[in-house]
């Protein structure tokens, strides 16, 4: 009997959580500015700095100049431009095209023309920001060492502390706002809750899985240099 009430109480917790991650997301669009903003931010402070030459957060001596600034610059248009997207799905227009528009004027727009991308953005920012993270904690106790092939010289510890503190936190902070302006405008375009919630189940896992990937391609790399 007191099994089955703690299964019960569990299932509720469970239901209860999604009701209230729906309503959330439902009525939420402050994520698309604040993603947008923080996207701008890592863009121009960040990307663009390093792209014009800046030193801070990178302590070492680049290989490649040129290629570096280049990537740095396309990186920063690549992560402005993404922002900008996060707040395009929070507007009508991104749900039903336009009456102005020939032809398509008033037509819907299926859903996964537009979560499709920012689905697999999303995924991609928090897999990212999340193994970073956990291989240079490794890095930093000491369990594991790397290479770093894009300089010629580099204080590691650094390089480490910057990206476990400051670079990847970022990357999952962003992703995190993506994947809450992507849930709301699956509400928004009428996604039925059932399917919405089995879908954020699904996604929440592929996620994780992603991540465990990424972590763990990046340690077996550098599996002949880990130290017991």
């Amino acid at each position: 009997m007191q099994k089955t009430n703690i299964n019960k109480i569990s299932t509720t917790s469970r239901v209860n959580f999604f009701e209230r991650f729906v309503c959330f997301t439902k009525s939420s669009v402050w994520p698309a500015y604040v993603g947008c903003f923080s996207a701008i931010m890592y863009a121009v402070f960040v990307r663009f700095y390093h792209a014009a030459g800046g030193t801070i957060g990178m302590p070492g001596k680049i290989k490649d100049p040129a290629i570096f600034y280049m990537g740095s610059y396309m990186a920063g248009i690549a992560i402005m431009f993404c922002g900008f997207a996060l707040i395009a799905l929070i507007k009508p227009w991104s749900r039903i095209v336009p009456i102005k528009i020939p032809l398509i004027g008033g037509k819907k727009i299926h859903p996964l023309i537009l979560l499709t991308p920012t689905l697999i953005g999303t995924a991609f920012l928090i897999a990212h920001g999340l193994s970073g993270m956990i291989t240079k904690a490794l890095l930093l106790a000491g369990i594991i060492t790397m290479d770093f092939p894009g300089f010629v010289e580099v204080d590691v510890r650094d390089l480490a502390l910057w990206d476990l503190l400051f670079f990847e936190p970022w990357f999952s902070f962003l992703g995190i706002m993506a994947g809450l302006t992507a849930a709301h405008y699956a509400q928004a375009s009428g996604v039925r809750q059932s399917f919405f919630i089995r879908g954020t189940v699904l996604y929440l896992i592929m996620v994780f899985l992603l991540t465990a990937l990424f972590a763990t391609s990046m340690i077996f790399d550098f599996a002949d240099k880990i130290s017991f």
